[in-house]
């Protein structure tokens, strides 16, 4: 479990939690703009573990300059200089150049798609030429809608909705254009022995904690969240993808899974909150492929 601040307002206090992980909120210091960074939003599949963060961040009291993208404030870590899991160097893009309105005649990104997804897993698309995909709508089992909306093809492929990102091809993503994710942020009020809620010590307001995974690959915390399969419901998704990753992580005997899965079920049967929909700032994005995803706040009151 993660502790953070309680904010006055619900809304407030679940944002802060994205904050923490990039989605869709970075914190940062007023008025600088952070160096671009290239953790990733989404995990791997390559939790590790579940535990405490001894932290209060009481330090979190100041807003974002870094939203999600938007006119005024290009995407940061689709522009990664180094692509995840690779060698491959972008071709650099300057915020003023991310606009696909902007004229660059001299723009010349870098065409990559990783071997993983080259060898046509399941997942996975394959060249565009080989087949031909259904844009914007859904295409048999693929969402391939945007909750951006329409987004633009040339010459066959699915232009990113937010702009340039110095490389083309699908990198680590299986699909052209959007690939759907869904986050669950289960989350409950730290309580003491006999049930009742502990206040901060300086706001003197209840603290919400949620539960988070920790990743192998970068040692990151990360909301237990994952990609969408085809023809799935978001809902089944946020259930199976915390399931899963929960699930995995704990140290314990069957019969003591049995009882978590239950709860774990009977929580996800509530309608949630949903926090965020829409593009990810992710630094497996390119030109074509992009990550999208849905955030939904599932509180346990029963602790």
């Amino acid at each position: 479990m993660v502790h953070f601040l309680l904010r006055r307002q619900w809304i407030g206090r679940i944002r802060l939690a994205l904050t923490l992980f990039g989605l869709p909120y970075t914190v940062c210091t007023p008025g600088v703009r952070p160096a671009i960074s290239c953790s990733s939003t989404h995990p791997f599949r390559t939790s590790q573990s579940i535990r405490p963060i001894s932290t209060s961040c009481c330090n979190l009291y100041v807003t974002s300059v870094r939203t999600m993208p938007s006119s005024a404030v290009p995407h940061v870590k689709s522009r990664c200089p180094q692509y995840p899991g690779s060698k491959i160097m972008r071709f650099i893009v300057p915020d003023d150049k991310v606009d696909w309105s902007q004229n660059w005649p001299q723009y010349d990104p870098v065409s990559y798609t990783d071997p993983s997804v080259v060898k046509k897993p399941a997942w996975a698309d394959t060249d565009i030429g080989s087949f031909s995909p259904q844009f914007n709508t859904v295409d048999g089992a693929v969402d391939r809608t945007s909750f951006d909306g329409s987004y633009k093809i040339k010459k066959g492929k699915p232009l990113n909705p937010h702009g340039r990102t110095g490389l083309t091809g699908r990198g680590l993503l299986g699909r052209w254009g959007p690939n759907h994710a869904a986050d669950p942020i289960v989350t409950r009020w730290k309580v003491d022995a006999k049930g009742a809620k502990i206040h901060h010590s300086v706001s003197k307001q209840p603290i919400l904690q949620f539960v988070a995974i920790k990743r192998k690959d970068c040692g990151e915390w990360a909301i237990p969240g994952g990609m969408v399969d085809p023809g799935e419901q978001v809902s089944l998704t946020l259930q199976r993808e915390f399931s899963e990753e929960a699930l995995n992580s704990l140290a314990v005997p069957p019969s003591e899974r049995a009882k978590i899965h239950e709860r774990i079920t009977k929580l996800f049967k509530s309608p949630g909150f949903q926090v965020y929909k829409g593009y990810v700032d992710d630094p497996r994005n390119t030109d074509n492929a992009w990550m999208e995803t849905v955030a939904v706040n599932f509180h346990d009151d029963s602790g």
